[in-house]
């Protein structure tokens, strides 16, 4: 069995009494796009930051190729490509000039830089925006510009923590085609971020964060399976929120239900049929409803079940 590219384990983030990162393990498989699914907040930057050798963990170890991070992280991170939310680039040169310092850094200098430059500024599409200054760019240039930067060194995986907020549907397309094409040419990716929808088109398992731990890690369309037919979210007045549930438990379209403040939050195997029993119950019951809603089965319904609250809360 091939040894996985990265190994987490019990990783720990401690700041002052607050701790942002609370027991994480997973591994990450060679040629695989990994996702950290989560909220703003949830710990995702810190892991993924912990991940690359910018912070030191608390507690848990970090290793690439079976070798710690911690303990050998210069040889490591020769091989890592870190993509920030923050854009790193110089904003009065050009995109090409740009590159060409960060080549340097990474000590490819001569042919053998200006051939990369040219290599990832083809991925990124933007060859022909090449001698423009960054400033002239959008939103979604710059950070195509960005994972460019990440890749001049030809890591063995690269990180993108985030590389979408805030960019236009072309721009965020663009982005999407070149992490395929980069995967599909056997890089390994760990993607973080807090839309569903990206997770579930890219990534071959996904780990949904909340509050500093994983709470469930599966394929998509595992999770997205294990929800059933949906969930209904039934808002009720307080008084009848118990009777409601035992006997809603009792039909045979409801998985499982719980209680969250003035709510029900109900797994069903078929939403349309539970949903019509539920409201016959509602009415039996003599209890007001206050709120309604159905959710169809995705990676943000399975947040919801696990957490009683929005992916994007």
């Amino acid at each position: 069995m091939e040894l996985p590219i990265v190994t987490v384990n019990d990783l720990h983030k401690t700041y002052d009494d607050e701790e942002a990162v609370r027991g994480v393990s997973f591994q990450i498989a060679k040629g695989e796009i990994f996702g950290l699914l989560g909220p703003n907040g949830a710990g995702k930057t810190t892991t993924i930051s912990m991940l690359t050798g910018l912070l030191e963990p608390t507690s848990g170890s970090v290793k690439m190729n079976g070798e710690d991070l911690t303990s050998n992280s210069n040889g490591l991170k020769s091989k890592i490509g870190f993509v920030p939310q923050e854009l790193a680039l110089y904003p009065t040169l050009s995109a090409y000039d740009n590159l060409i310092f960060f080549g340097r850094i990474y000590n490819l200098n001569g042919k053998v830089l200006k051939e990369r430059v040219a290599e990832v500024l083809e991925i990124v599409g933007l060859t022909d925006r090449a001698k423009d200054r960054i400033d002239t760019y959008s939103g979604g240039m710059k950070r195509r510009i960005n994972i460019a930067a990440g890749l001049l060194h030809q890591p063995e995986i690269l990180f993108l923590d985030e590389p979408t907020v805030g960019v236009d549907p072309q721009s965020r397309n663009a982005i999407f085609e070149s992490v395929g094409k980069l995967n599909r040419a056997g890089l390994t990716i760990l993607y973080t971020t807090h839309y569903m929808e990206e997770a579930d088109r890219l990534c071959n398992r996904v780990a949904i964060v909340d509050q500093g731990k994983i709470i469930a890690l599966d394929t998509p369309n595992s999770l997205i399976r294990s929800m059933g037919g949906g969930l209904l979210k039934v808002g009720l007045l307080n008084g009848k929120l118990k009777s409601v549930q035992k006997e809603s438990l009792k039909l045979s379209t409801i998985k499982d239900i719980q209680v969250q403040e003035n709510q029900l939050i109900i797994r069903t195997t078929r939403a349309q049929e539970a949903l019509v029993s539920v409201l016959e119950i509602t009415s039996k019951l003599d209890a007001t409803v206050t709120s309604l809603e159905i959710l169809e089965p995705n990676l943000e319904t399975v947040f919801i079940h696990l957490t009683g609250s929005k992916l994007r809360d």
